[in-house]
This record gives C-alpha cells, sequence and structure tokens, in this order.
C-alpha cells in the first residue's frame, strides 16, 4: 500500500485527549469537532490557534452548522438545535424530536447534510452489541424518517452528489457499503458492498468525499486514512501517529482529523486533532 503524495506528516494541533473524538466540520474559518463520550464540543481556529470547549449536556453523535451559527445536532436523546455561547461553557438546546425514545440503549453517530439540504445521521447501540442501528433524514421541518435498520455501528454517510451516490459504513462488520441515491438525497436503493474489509485491516470509521469523486477513510485500529477510488480501488494511505483515527473534514488547505483515546491511556497523542497540510 503506497503513501499517498502530496501531504505532509500529520501534526497535532491540540492535545486535547479526546475519549472519543469525533465529526468534525470545516467552517471555513475554523474545525468544529465532538468528543462523545465527554460529552464536549470543541472549536479550533489554525489562523489564531485559538481552541474554544464547550461541555455538552449529553453526548452528540455528529452535528451541522446552521446559517444562524446553531448547531443542528444529533444526540444520545435526538436531534436538537444547541446554541453556544461563543467564549466556551453554556449551550442552549432546543429539542427537535426523538425517534428512538423507545430504544434507550441507543445514541445517534455519524452524520452529514446530504445534497438536497437535509440531515442523515446514524444511529446505535452504545454498547456496540446489538444491530439496533438504524440511518435517519431529518428534514428542515423537523420530520425524522428511518432509512434503514440493522447495524451495529453506523459511521458516514459520504455523499457523492456529481455520481448520486451514497456511502455508508457498518464498521462493527468492517464493511462499507455505496447505493444510489433518490431525488437527491431523499433517500437510496441499490445498496451493495463497496469494500469488506478483514482481519489486520482496523474497522472503518468516519468517511469523506473529496473533490474527485475519491473516498477516505480513517480505520480505528488501523493507524492511517485511506483513499479508494470511485470503483473501490485503492490509491494509498496517510499514516497517523495514533492508533484510533475516526473521522476527518477537508479544509481549504489541510486536512483534519479526530482521534479518540478510549482504550489508549498510554499512547501520546491518543485523542488529539491533527492537521495533515497539503503540499
Amino acid at each position: 500500500m503506497s503513501t499517498l503524495a502530496g501531504y505532509a506528516r500529520p501534526e497535532c494541533v491540540w492535545d486535547a485527549r479526546a475519549i472519543l473524538g469525533e465529526g468534525p466540520v470545516w467552517d471555513g474559518r475554523a474545525v468544529w469537532w465532538t468528543d462523545i463520550k465527554a460529552p464536549a464540543l470543541h472549536r479550533y481556529e489554525p489562523r489564531t490557534g485559538a481552541k474554544t470547549s464547550w461541555t455538552a449536556p449529553e453526548p452528540v453523535g455528529s452535528f451541522l452548522i446552521e446559517p444562524d451559527g446553531r448547531l443542528l445536532a444529533a444526540m444520545k436523546s435526538g436531534f436538537a438545535r444547541l446554541a453556544l455561547d461563543p467564549d466556551g461553557g453554556g449551550i442552549v438546546i432546543e429539542p427537535v424530536c426523538q425517534p428512538e425514545a423507545d430504544i434507550p440503549g441507543n445514541r445517534f453517530n455519524d452524520g452529514k447534510r446530504a445534497p438536497d439540504g437535509s440531515f442523515w445521521a446514524g444511529s446505535m447501540d452504545d454498547a456496540e452489541s446489538a444491530a439496533s442501528g438504524a440511518w435517519w433524514r431529518l428534514d428542515a421541518d423537523g420530520t425524522a424518517r428511518r432509512l434503514e435498520t440493522g447495524y451495529r455501528v453506523t459511521n458516514g454517510p459520504a455523499f457523492d452528489a456529481a455520481r448520486g451516490r451514497v456511502y455508508l459504513t457498518d464498521s462493527a462488520r468492517q464493511t462499507v457499503f455505496v447505493a444510489d441515491l433518490t431525488d437527491n438525497g431523499a433517500g437510496f436503493s441499490n445498496k451493495r458492498v463497496f469494500v469488506q474489509f478483514g482481519a489486520g485491516d482496523g474497522y472503518p470509521d468516519g468517511m469523506e468525499i473529496d473533490g474527485e469523486g475519491c473516498l477516505w477513510i480513517a480505520f480505528w485500529d488501523g493507524s492511517r486514512l485511506s483513499r479508494f477510488d470511485p470503483d473501490g480501488r485503492l490509491m494509498g494511505h496517510l499514516s497517523m501517529p495514533v492508533s484510533r483515527p475516526t473521522s476527518l473534514a477537508f479544509a481549504d488547505d489541510a486536512i483534519f482529523v479526530t482521534s479518540a483515546s478510549i482504550g489508549l491511556e498510554d499512547e501520546p497523542l491518543a485523542g488529539g486533532l491533527f492537521a495533515i497540510a497539503k503540499l
């Protein structure tokens, strides 16, 4: 497996010791991310090095940044809008809906904005044992619709609008699926295996699509990011200095990568936020 050219070595820009760092979102000036298990939200501004943190009232699996500056979040209890004190600390919560109130062992995990503007988020069994997870779509009017069930650990989604595709992962099963989007993101059909991983590969975690339609995957217990072309061929990897990179976000001139320290208390930089500069 070759190393991808054109990138610097990963630099830890915030040794946060996040228990379960996840869900990075680039807003054009700063990268936002969540520590699901703390629980907490973080914001890092690379131009100034400014770091801001908020203690969350419950686990935040993923979120979007809305035009008014609030976060639309997929949390332990369901979907909610969060207004954050700009100086850190306080969070005001406006619940939207709780589509899995009848499954108290579940929580929401990864999520992204679909091409039509809706919010797709996956749920999972917090104990990572039951296949009780599902993919949900949240519309602008606050209506949540279940798209599919039967997942153990949902991750993604990653949308390739140009090809009308969505990539979905069940990390526990080491499987990345691809499906055809219907109605620009209203749902999906024709789901099939994109890449199946096995022993020694690690677990596919957070994903993102680059400008060429290639899929980047962070590998939990794999110490790397890997890039795949639209046909599922491995194009190369970027090695990470931590065992459990969890997700990534593309910025203007860098890739930001979150990681986890859970189970790695003696590993230096585990749970840090990393930047990989484009050369």
